[in-house]
């Protein structure tokens, strides 16, 4: 992606001496988890993600319907993410689109061929990562087959994370059929050793949150002895959190678990001359990216709002707990992504100042 940029050679030598015995675990899905995962290994940080198991939109739907696979389309994009040469032949291959078979992904359809020939969907991702050369490990938080709940802030009850990112109001809460689907152990392990545990950016009923309601995810967070950051998302673009400000959801992650677990919150701050043009326009003439369905539909119709944030809201994030962190962290060419290049100084920041993650340091060189 454009902001896909290395660090000066300066602060690339320092993130180095400063991370290289570092574990974080980026808690996600989507187009957000990919842009902490890169930004991380930016500074070399090793680096694991654990992503939800809730989509059942698109391809993805599709195979789970069909195959009865565990959801593939999150666990893939961050493979490619954390690829060796992520511009190279095979990376590009395991992200190609196939518009005259379903829209499929090369990367689904592999890790859905791949769960057939060994039984195992985690070996299958083993095996995908490892034909990347991956530099990092992708947990999904649950192997069973969940469907994502969610209730909107007027009420209504919506079923399946499409129809959810769908939605024309604001979303309070989400959870999960079964209620109690068993943890995927591996995942577990990572977040418990983790010293940086990554939360985001990107969507929060859908991506972020679904893996905090598998039981198990919360107490590893909470046994956790790291910096746990939290990254806001920098606008609307899906009707889940239509409307909501920076302070609301941080709210909505604390309604689902994660009170006094936030040590930091990272928000996008725009300069006070950054003109607000971009932000009006639509999705697809922003991204020239095709989002599909009902809640695309709407989306292009309608302008992506920047998430509201101002002393007001900072004051109330900080109320509970957390340090803030304020940045212009936008892209200049997809103004709706995080920037890596700055996300990776942001959390180069964090990590040099975390009490945690110097004592980790210290005891890893002995």
């Amino acid at each position: 992606m454009p902001g896909d940029q290395s660090l000066p050679p300066t602060g690339a030598a320092h993130a180095s001496a400063l991370s290289d015995t570092l574990q974080a675990v980026v808690i996600g899905g989507g187009t957000g988890a990919p842009v902490s995962i890169r930004a991380l290994l930016a500074l070399g940080v090793h680096t694991s993600a654990v992503v939800a198991m809730a989509d059942d939109g698109g391809s993805t739907g599709l195979l789970r319907e069909h195959a009865g696979v565990a959801a593939p389309g999150d666990i893939r994009k961050c493979l490619a993410a954390m690829a060796a040469k992520p511009d190279g032949a095979w990376a590009r291959a395991f992200r190609q689109r196939f518009s005259y078979v379903n829209d499929h992904t090369l990367g689904n359809l592999m890790l859905t061929a791949l769960t057939d020939a060994t039984g195992s969907f985690p070996e299958a991702v083993k095996l995908c990562g490892e034909l990347l050369g991956a530099r990092g490990r992708v947990y999904p938080s649950t192997l069973e087959n969940v469907q994502l709940i969610g209730v909107t802030r007027d009420g209504q009850h919506l079923c399946g994370q499409a129809t959810i990112c769908a939605s024309d109001t604001a979303l309070a809460r989400v959870s999960l059929v079964p209620e109690r689907p068993e943890a995927y152990r591996p995942a577990l392990d990572a977040l418990r050793v983790a010293d940086l545990i990554v939360l985001g950016p990107g969507s929060l009923f859908t991506s972020i949150i679904p893996n905090l309601l598998v039981p198990g995810v919360l107490d590893a967070i909470r046994e956790n002895s790291g910096t746990r950051v939290f990254l806001c998302s920098l606008a609307d673009m899906q009707g889940e959190t239509w409307g909501l400000s920076a302070a609301e959801l941080v709210e909505a992650l604390i309604d689902h678990g994660m009170a006094d677990l936030l040590d930091v919150v990272v928000v996008h701050e725009p300069p006070t001359h950054h003109h607000t043009g971009n932000a009006t326009a639509s999705f697809e003439a922003i991204t020239g990216e095709t989002i599909g369905s009902v809640a695309a539909r709407a989306t292009r119709t309608s302008p992506i709002r920047q998430v509201v944030f101002n002393e007001v809201l900072a004051r109330r994030i900080e109320a509970h707990g957390p340090a803030l962190i304020r940045r212009n962290l936008v892209d200049p060419l997809r103004p709706t992504w995080h920037d890596v290049g700055i996300l990776s100084e942001v959390l180069e920041g964090i990590m040099d100042a975390c009490p945690s993650l110097r004592k980790s340091k210290t005891n890893s060189r002995g």
